[in-house]
């Protein structure tokens, strides 16, 4: 196991990644629907902070096994077997998510997700082993991560006080062993593989959305007739789908990653509040169309605020994230914040009295506005003035 060239043409997903991401689709899917529940329930604020826990897991063993495949992605035997048993370690975590929503038990997921971590833990020996240039920093990788599972572990003999605030202990220490193995020497990602595969984890979660407008499209024709309401919701949730992937896929990030190697820190971390708030709004949705068919106890206010919060922190983070590396999306900060307030606008516009199908549907729009500016821009920009003139 050698560290892969950087500038490697072709680079790009294996198989293996491919089939990794199948397992994250089950976990993504059971954390969003726990929150939809939830959201239904108007258990809010009870969901969201156990949502936020749980899909920090998800994304943090994803994230890890990503950027090691990048740079250390050997296809051998080993490789493949090790990629195995953290597969079995999503499942595990996949299936106690139930468990956390409900009863705050985070045994079954704090066993899956070790299980995940310690085959990362085999790979990154494998690597240290193979790789003599960057070996301090392969063994800094095994040591943080091993150390940090058995405080995993540990923490679940904790009351429930103190185990909640050793989760977030634990939390900002993961996410400082990175920063401290890589002082000792930078491992050799793939930009153009890491634009990519954050890309597809981008349409893995957007894949909730899909999953609330089948819903509604499901529920749109029943034996009382066609629900109109129901046809609103469902065309409007996957318009908002369209939208948000358009967004994000407005522009290629591997060249700037290529240009800006410093900034993987902050791409890495950052597309945290991207995933997050992608799945959320799949949840959102999904109430959405619950609430439109029956009566819930959460209020429609509530609902569209919902879809329209991480609708708006989507936009904020991706703008973020790209501005760094050579702008959008979408333009600039000034052309994004009209978009952010058109949404709170909307739910505001609920609690008037608006239905909230057609709230769905308005929240569409400040996205398509900066989808179209973008490209009336770009062509513009194409166009010489001297024909501009004409």
């Amino acid at each position: 196991m050698v560290a892969r060239d950087v500038d490697e043409a072709h680079r790009s997903a294996t198989p293996l990644e491919l089939l990794f991401d199948l397992t994250l689709v089950v976990a993504v899917a059971q954390v969003a629907r726990e929150l939809a529940h939830d959201i239904a329930e108007d258990h809010l604020l009870d969901g969201l902070g156990v949502y936020a826990m749980a899909f920090f897991a998800i994304w943090w063993a994803w994230m890890n096994f990503t950027w090691f495949a990048s740079a250390y992605d050997c296809d051998d035997v080993g490789y493949r077997l090790l990629t195995l048993l953290q597969m079995a370690g999503v499942l595990v975590l996949a299936a106690g998510v139930p468990a956390m929503f409900e009863d705050k038990d985070f045994r079954a997921a704090t066993v899956g997700y070790v299980i995940m971590r310690i085959a990362l833990v085999a790979q990154w020996l494998r690597a240290a082993h193979g790789d003599p240039e960057r070996r301090p920093t392969a063994r800094r990788y095994a040591t943080g991560v091993a150390l940090l599972q058995a405080a995993w572990l540990a923490r679940l003999a904790l009351p429930e006080g103190p185990a909640f605030a050793g989760f977030f202990v634990l939390v900002a220490l993961e996410m400082a062993t990175p920063w401290w193995a890589e002082r000792t020497g930078t491992t050799r990602w793939h930009p153009h593989h890491i634009a990519e595969r954050y890309g597809l984890f981008t349409i893995i979660v957007l894949g909730e959305s899909v999953l609330a407008a089948t819903t509604a499209a499901e529920g749109a024709v029943s034996a009382d007739g066609l629900s109109v309401a129901l046809v609103v919701t469902g065309a409007g949730s996957l318009a908002l789908l369209f939208a948000l992937w358009w967004v994000y896929f407005l522009k290629d990030s591997a060249a700037g990653l290529a240009r800006h190697r410093e900034l993987a820190f902050l791409w890495g971390y950052g597309h945290y509040v991207v995933f997050a708030s992608l799945a959320a709004v799949g949840a959102g949705l999904e109430v959405a169309a619950e609430a439109v068919s029956h009566q819930i106890p959460a209020s429609d206010t509530l609902v569209a605020m919902t879809v329209a919060v991480p609708v708006s922190l989507f936009l904020l983070v991706v703008w973020a994230l790209h501005a760094p590396l050579g702008g959008t999306p979408a333009h600039g900060l000034l052309r994004m914040l009209p978009a952010v307030v058109a949404c709170f606008v909307v739910v505001a516009l609920v609690a008037a009295g608006l239905p909230l199908a057609w709230a769905v549907v308005l929240l569409c729009v400040p996205l398509a506005v900066l989808v179209a500016e973008h490209h009336w821009g770009r062509d513009e920009a194409a166009v010489s003035p001297v024909a501009r003139d004409a």
